[in-house]
């Protein structure tokens, strides 16, 4: 599952709105419609026998897109920044497909990092034409990355970062993946430097949880970053998820939720 516009500062100053206008370009959602689209690609592993819980999913999927913007063939004059930087210039789209054993190899064998969990596992690849996947990609299903947790999630740790779903909204695991990637993606931008080392050094901490219906406006009012999604696919455009803070490796603002 698909698409996010996301609001939050990004490093070199620029900002994205639900209008798609981008602050340091003025170029508008028209004209960011016309440039080349490109889309991040996340395979998560879905073995009939077994499939990895719910959460732990959206958790791997959204440190795989941290693992990703963090590696240094993603910057400067690696071999995957130029599509990283010709993804950035537009929506940050994301497909989250799924695959089971041979399927998986072939996916495994295509240029990626394969991004682990407590039982998930998530590979992502550098952002591709829309129309553009490679083959063992684009034959995977989108549709049946349902997922369920065993078991409830519990609180997350204490001073760690915490991506908050929408509660009012029903989504798919892939597109829920989908949207966690965003969060995070949107955190990352915020950060200063040293706190993105700190972060990547830990390991990328984060949780993945919905909201409390009560807290929910607060969160999306709060300044924290807010993924509005395009409404390309399942939900109507619209807020799904805000990205709050850590104390210790993810230093944006927390609001103190439990």
């Amino acid at each position: 599952m698909t698409d996010g516009v996301g609001t939050g500062h990004r490093e070199g100053g620029r900002r994205e709105t639900d209008s798609g206008q981008d602050d340091r370009t003025g170029r508008d959602a028209a004209g960011a419609a016309e440039a080349p689209q490109f889309v991040l690609p996340l395979v998560v592993r879905r073995e009939r026998a077994a499939p990895p819980g719910r959460t732990d999913a959206l958790e791997t999927a959204a440190r795989a897109v941290l693992v990703l913007l963090s590696d240094e063939r993603a910057a400067g004059s690696g071999e995957w920044a130029q599509a990283v930087r010709d993804w950035e210039d537009a929506r940050i789209r994301k497909v989250v497909r799924r695959a089971r054993g041979a399927e998986w190899r072939r996916a495994e064998a295509l240029p990626g990092i394969t991004v682990t969990g407590r039982d998930a596992e998530v590979r992502v690849f550098p952002p591709v034409p829309l129309d553009g996947w490679p083959k063992d990609l684009a034959r995977l299903q989108v549709s049946g990355t349902e997922l369920d947790d065993p078991e409830p999630c519990g609180e997350p740790a204490t001073g760690e970062p915490v991506l908050w779903l929408n509660p009012g909204l029903e989504m798919s695991a892939g597109k829920a993946m989908a949207q966690a990637g965003h969060g995070a993606q949107l955190a990352w931008w915020t950060l200063p430097e040293a706190a993105r080392i700190a972060w990547r050094e830990a390991g990328f901490p984060l949780a993945v949880r919905v909201a409390e219906p009560a807290s929910w406006e607060a969160l999306t009012r709060s300044g924290l970053p807010v993924v509005r999604d395009a409404g390309y696919t399942e939900i109507a455009p619209g807020e799904t998820l805000v990205a709050e803070g850590g104390s210790r490796f993810c230093p944006l603002p927390c609001l103190g939720q439990s």
